[in-house]
């Protein structure tokens, strides 16, 4: 579920390119400063592998789909915009590719989105991996404002996730690939957005919000989305907070617990990787209305859940879309007064 002022939103930004003004252009060689590491360019990349739907996305955003060799990891479809353009892209897997896959691209650049993709206990490859054969690599901003914790393998974060982290990054990869103008006008139209959904919603104490991401099954416990990461940031941005008070970004709860979280809102995220049955938002709420016990929740019986993009839990551009899905569906809700 998308809002049409969504999608004309983007459309536009992606429009505004031929209008921008000029920017510098890039002087190559160029250093850039990226989770520790100074990663040089002696060129822009030409034939780029992007390791996650939020590098994919940023870079179909900023028109450098004849510049990508391959994508991989992607919990959901593209953003209907970039559909045409991602068209044109070759698609490795949705889920985790292998070393030998992506070099088989002979990648002459590979950005990642998360740690599990590019980092020292990758399942694909370390950094290191891809600097041995003189390809430079980037790694998200918002992957390393992550700290390992022992009850999370993906870590938490110390204060919350801001859409300031993505801007880095479209900035980062608007330089490394010489389209600095491009990536102005993609920041300018998402800050105009982030704004007008913070002067749209007014911070309320009793609005809670619970993201559900996905379950093995009923029986297991869930995967919420909590810590300081982007579903707080969400449920900050539209003047509420997280139900899940935990220190991790990935907390697993059964439903015992979930219900003693008592939310106001459910969010049912929309998986598209078709990996367990409960990936689908549908079959979410179905379990939610027809569970005998889950179903007694306040949120459920006064009919407060409503569907998010599961990319959006993730630290990406799809974060603010799924705030603009959420917001178009809460204002339609009973809630407390």
């Amino acid at each position: 579920m998308r809002s049409p002022i969504v999608h004309l939103a983007s459309s536009f930004a992606i429009g505004l390119f031929s209008h921008a003004v000029q920017a510098d252009s890039t002087s190559y060689p160029l250093e850039i400063e990226n989770c520790g590491q100074t990663v040089t360019f002696d060129e822009a990349p030409q034939n780029a592998v992007a390791l996650g739907q939020n590098s994919a996305e940023i870079m179909l955003m900023l028109g450098l789909e004849d510049r990508m060799a391959a994508t991989a990891f992607w919990p959901n479809e593209v953003l209907p915009e970039l559909a045409e353009a991602n068209a044109e892209v070759e698609l490795l897997t949705v889920e985790f590719p292998t070393l030998e896959a992506v070099l088989s691209k002979q990648p002459d650049f590979v950005a990642a989105m998360l740690v599990t993709l590019l980092g020292p206990d990758s399942k694909v490859a370390k950094r290191e991996d891809f600097h041995a054969l003189d390809i430079p690599t980037y790694l998200s901003p918002s992957a390393c404002s992550v700290t390992e914790v022992s009850s999370d393998i993906y870590g938490a974060r110390a204060d919350l996730w801001t859409m300031e982290q993505l801007y880095k990054e479209i900035e980062d990869l608007s330089r490394i690939f010489d389209v600095v103008d491009r990536g102005e006008a993609v920041i300018e139209d998402l800050k105009a957005r982030e704004a007008a959904l913070r002067e749209r919603f007014k911070d309320r104490e009793d609005l809670t919000f619970l993201f559900w991401f996905s379950s093995p099954s009923p029986e297991d416990d869930a995967y919420l989305a909590g810590g300081n990461g982007p579903s707080t940031y969400i449920a900050d941005l539209l003047g509420g907070s997280n139900a899940i008070k935990a220190e991790s970004e990935w907390p697993t709860l059964g439903w015992e617990g979930i219900m003693a979280s008592d939310p106001t809102v459910i969010v049912a995220a929309q998986v598209d990787r078709e990996r367990w049955n409960l990936d689908e938002a549908e079959n979410k709420i179905a379990f939610l209305e027809s569970d005998p016990i889950v179903s007694q929740m306040d949120a459920v019986e006064k009919g407060r859940i409503v569907v998010m993009a599961g990319a959006a839990t993730n630290a990406s551009i799809q974060t603010l879309y799924g705030a603009e899905e959420v917001a178009e569906q809460i204002e339609a809700l009973d809630l407390p007064e």
